[in-house]
């Protein structure tokens, strides 16, 4: 999943601050699923701070993300220590935008000057398959799942602006619900670790990471929601690697939110639409936006039932 510009190369990671909202730890009935999830980031790094993309040292940088994510998802009949398994995968598509100064060095002179550049483009962006394990006891719901980014050779290591990593990511995660339809209050949270790979092209092994998010959101109908989301992310291990010029580089963001969901039904199929937005907060060798995401879920084919209040499907993806 494209992102905004971080200490991880070209800005890219596979977990999404907001990303596992309320409704984080329930897995839905076996049976298929789909949801459309549309991403929008806007935000720009300090004229200080320096970044790199695609092996160019850039300074103030300006990204604009547009991305649609459509992730179909299989949530079988086999029970793993009574636990339903499922798998999913993600296509993104989208258009991002970049602007940045590059620096370019004259020794000669001893000096360095600064030029701006800008791209964009529609890109597919790599798939990402997702595997998941869910329980349920009373109220409460947890999950335990895994996601893996393919690159699909469609990276231009020439380029600003790319929807692919061009390199293998991993991403494992908890997450957990406790929902009390009597109430409708649903307060859900996941902590994971983003394990990154090396870009060969570029000779770029970006640091892993730890992320975690919180919601607390209130029914206040069947049908409507409202509620609060913090996001964090932080590397723990430095990008490495001769690609990596800046040195021992680490990245870390705060983001705080809200989100409001609305539940109808399409002939006989329930769909849960959402929004969600968070403002990044506190941040470090990375740029400082907001996120906007929209999403629409729904089973396909037949209807299974499902816990009171809960939106029809949870997806794990990353970015």
């Amino acid at each position: 999943m494209i992102g905004p510009v971080q200490a991880t190369e070209s800005g890219a990671s596979l977990y999404l601050p907001g990303l596992h909202g309320p409704g984080a730890g329930i897995v839905p009935p076996p049976g298929f699923y789909f949801e459309n999830d549309f991403y929008s980031y806007s935000g720009r790094l300090s004229a200080a701070t320096r970044t790199q993309i695609g092996g160019a040292v850039l300074a103030n940088v300006k990204v604009q993300a547009r991305a649609d994510f459509l992730t179909p998802t299989w949530v079988t009949p086999l029970e793993i220590f009574g636990g339903n398994l499922g798998f999913a995968v993600t296509l993104p598509v989208g258009n991002p935008r970049v602007s940045a100064g590059a620096l370019i060095a004259a020794p000669r002179l001893g000096r360095t000057f600064g030029v701006k550049m800008r791209d964009s483009g529609f890109f597919l962006g790599d798939p990402v398959l997702s595997s998941f394990v869910g329980w349920h006891a009373g109220n409460f719901h947890w999950q335990v799942g895994g996601s893996v980014n393919i690159p699909s050779g469609t990276y231009d290591p020439d380029r600003l602006s790319n929807l692919s990593f061009n390199r293998f990511i991993g991403d494992v995660y908890l997450a957990a619900t406790w929902l009390d339809p009597r109430i409708g209050l649903d307060i859900s949270g996941a902590v994971g670790f983003e394990i990154n790979g090396k870009n060969n092209d570029t000779d770029y092994k970006s640091g892993n990471a730890v992320h975690a998010d919180l919601s607390i959101s209130q029914y206040l109908s069947k049908e409507f929601s409202i509620g609060a989301l913090f996001s964090h992310y932080q590397q723990i291990s430095s990008d490495s690697g001769s690609g990596a010029s800046l040195g021992a580089y680490k990245g870390r963001v705060t983001a705080v939110g809200g989100t409001i969901s609305y539940s109808f039904t399409v002939g006989s199929t329930p769909v849960s639409a959402r929004l969600k937005v968070l403002r990044e907060v506190s941040v470090e060798n990375r740029p400082q936006g907001t996120i906007a995401l929209v999403s629409l879920a729904f089973p396909i084919g037949h209807v299974p039932s499902a816990p009171a209040t809960a939106e029809p499907t949870q997806r794990v993806i990353k970015h």
